[in-house]
Formats: C-alpha cells, sequence, structure tokens
C-alpha cells in the first residue's frame, strides 16, 4: 500500500523487450539504494517489481496488462516517472490509500500558475497551480468534490469538477512543491496520466450495488453513511 506522497523522481534510461514483457530501466540513486530485489513500488502510480537493483538503478517488468492500462506503454529514456516506497505498518498516513493499481488514464487539459495580485509574472517555484484533467466515463462517478484522486501516483485534492453537468472534467490545487518535486511540471497538454480512484469511494459503490459508474443517482456519500457503513 501507498498513500501517494511522491518520495522523488526517476529517469527512464533503458526500455528494451525482456522475454514476452518490456524491461524499463530507471536511474534513481534516492531510492535505488533502499531496495532489494523483489520489492514493491509505486512508478507513477503504478505498482511494480524492482529487479536487478544496484545503488543507483532498478528494473522493472512491464506484462501486457500493465502497458495496455496504464501511461507507462509510452514511456521513452529521458521520462520522467514519479517514485514512492511502500508504506510501512504504523506510519503515518500523508496522503490516501493508494494500492498501485491504475483505474483508467486521463488526459492533461492544463496546467497553469495562479497569476499574482500585482499582475507580475509568478514564480514557478512558489505559486500555486491549477490542474485541470480530462477523465474517463468510467471514473466519473468516484470524482467527488473534495475527494481524494490519484495523479501519476500523487495524492490530490479534486477541488471542482463539472461532471455533475455533463462535462468530463475535474480541476486541481497543484502546490508549488508538488509541481517542482513530481513529474507534473515536465507533461505537456494532451499528455495521458494514470489515474486512481479513492478507494473507499469505490469500496462503498460496491456496497451499494453500482457497478462500473452506474452509481444509483440517489446515492451520496456522507459522514453520516461512512459511519452506518463501518468505514
Amino acid at each position: 500500500m501507498f498513500t501517494g506522497i511522491i518520495e522523488q523522481t526517476g529517469t527512464v534510461v533503458g526500455i528494451k523487450q525482456h522475454g514476452n514483457v518490456q524491461r524499463v530501466t530507471v536511474s534513481c540513486p534516492g531510492i535505488a539504494g533502499r531496495l532489494r530485489e523483489g520489492d514493491s513500488l509505486a512508478v507513477s502510480g503504478v505498482c511494480l517489481t524492482a529487479l536487478d537493483v544496484n545503488s543507483e538503478y532498478f528494473h522493472a517488468d512491464l506484462a501486457v496488462e500493465t502497458l495496455e492500462r496504464t501511461t507507462l506503454r509510452l514511456l521513452q529514456p529521458g521520462a520522467k516517472v514519479n517514485l514512492e516506497l511502500p508504506t510501512a505498518a504504523g506510519a503515518p498516513l500523508g496522503g490516501h490509500i493508494v494500492q498501485g493499481h491504475v483505474d483508467g488514464t486521463g488526459e492533461l487539459v492544463t496546467l497553469v500558475p495562479l497569476q499574482t495580485s500585482s499582475g507580475t509574472a509568478p514564480d514557478p517555484a512558489s505559486t500555486d497551480w491549477r490542474l485541470t484533467l480530462r477523465v474517463p466515463p468510467s471514473l466519473h462517478p468516484y470524482m467527488v468534490p473534495k475527494g481524494s484522486v490519484a495523479v501519476e501516483g500523487i495524492s490530490l485534492t479534486i477541488a471542482a469538477t463539472n461532471i455533475p453537468t455533463g462535462g468530463d472534467q475535474i480541476e486541481i490545487a497543484i502546490l508549488p512543491l508538488t509541481w517542482s518535486r513530481t513529474n507534473l511540471h515536465t507533461l505537456a497538454a494532451g499528455a495521458p496520466v494514470n489515474l486512481e480512484a479513492d478507494i473507499l469511494l469505490k469500496a462503498a459503490a460496491m456496497r451499494t450495488g453500482a457497478d462500473h459508474g452506474h452509481i444509483h443517482e440517489s446515492w451520496q456519500v456522507t459522514e453520516s453513511w461512512l459511519v452506518a457503513n463501518g468505514y
């Protein structure tokens, strides 16, 4: 299990076919030295197994399912990926519960800095940003204002959405630290992003008989509902 708090970014340095899977090589001196063969880690929100580890690199195999469901199929040498090690039992839950099981991919519409009150050009390292994403229909029911979503493995809070009025977008406030320490600042408009919906919302939907985006109109997540249902 992860929490969506990115520890560092790594750099893809190689991709090659390895049997019937693709093997990716990632340079990440800060994290690689803490890994052992067979350890799990989240790579841009995808739970992978570390292989052939040394103090600077790790390798990971990308199965067909991973390539079909995530943005990792588009990786190229030089790409930046977000990295997080699993959360130890008893450790603080800094973000929200993230499994590393991507539900689908969205599309980056815009990532723009908020304008300063003086009207001067904002400093990227010290300004808030506004991220707008296009979300696939299967994930629309789980895009709740003030709810959590993992974007490229980053635990983020949905600030606004036009989905209830027939749209397909969500907006998220991005802090300067998040902008600078993750791969978000390397992505351009139109880039695909890995999305994982909040597991609590998915579990709640299953308890109500909802299935793959068809939640009953009368169903709403409220504090009293969550308490009554053991969350």
